[in-house]
């Protein structure tokens, strides 16, 4: 239990919602749960990600995968307070990758947690982290993924500018960004996508877009997902 008042927010995503209530619904999250080892690694992250409309004023976004973490655990992939807001929601495999923008300027790593979570404990941490708004505060960040000799070589936690966590209540995951400049700058103001996407935010991150990097790659990561629900791959090659 993390026992504090902690003040934030996260989106909180429910994307198999077109089930008519005949069972389809649980189908689709069990299916969702063994997604990480039973689809091909370019289609939960795709080596090309289109962002139409992504950026800041609505600008296009492209981003380029440019590594890929090993699966694994959680040990490590978010600061601790995080760690223990997700722990009851339990930790079956975690899937990363980093992406950059078309100009090289931002990193991004994006990550897939598969949870070992029914419904009901998927629908009570999200219905956590929407009531406690738990995802603005800077001490529940999700960590990057930094892989050498890559624009991401320099991207560690101090590095860290916005983030976003989504948990998701149709299906056992918890799909998340955290993005930075590529640089290796230090960022003293990191602000969740959710704030440095408002209207007149003034931090470096807002300023740079880098909320609109985390929220919109994040977004297509999982709509990626779904559709990989709906039509699985065939197993992939160990």
């Amino acid at each position: 239990m993390l026992g504090l008042g902690l003040i934030g927010g996260a989106v909180t995503g429910s994307w198999l919602a077109g089930d008519d209530g005949d069972g389809g619904g649980n189908d689709g999250f069990a299916a969702a749960g063994g997604l990480w080892h039973s689809v091909p690694v370019d289609q939960l992250f795709p080596r090309t990600v289109k962002g139409q409309g992504a950026g800041p004023g609505g600008a296009d976004r492209t981003w380029t995968r440019i590594a890929v973490a090993p699966d694994s655990g959680c040990t490590g992939a978010f600061d601790p307070l995080l760690s223990k807001a997700l722990a009851p929601v339990g930790c079956q495999r975690l899937i990363r990758a980093t992406y950059t923008d078309a100009t090289q300027s931002y990193v991004t790593t994006v990550g897939l947690l598969f949870t070992d979570a029914d419904a009901t404990a998927m629908d009570s941490l999200a219905e956590r982290f929407r009531d406690e708004n738990l995802g603005t505060r800077t001490d529940l960040m999700p960590r990057p993924y930094a892989a050498k000799d890559t624009a991401a070589a320099d991207f560690g936690t101090k590095q860290r500018a916005s983030w976003t966590v989504s948990v998701l209540t149709d299906a056992p995951v918890v799909v998340y960004a955290v993005s930075g400049w590529a640089d290796g700058r230090t960022v003293d103001t990191p602000q969740s996508a959710e704030q440095a996407m408002q209207s007149g935010a003034t931090t470096p991150a807002a300023q740079a877009g880098l909320g609109n990097e985390a929220q919109g790659l994040a977004d297509r990561i999982e709509r990626a997902l779904r559709k990989d629900v709906s039509s699985p791959a065939p197993e992939r090659s160990s």
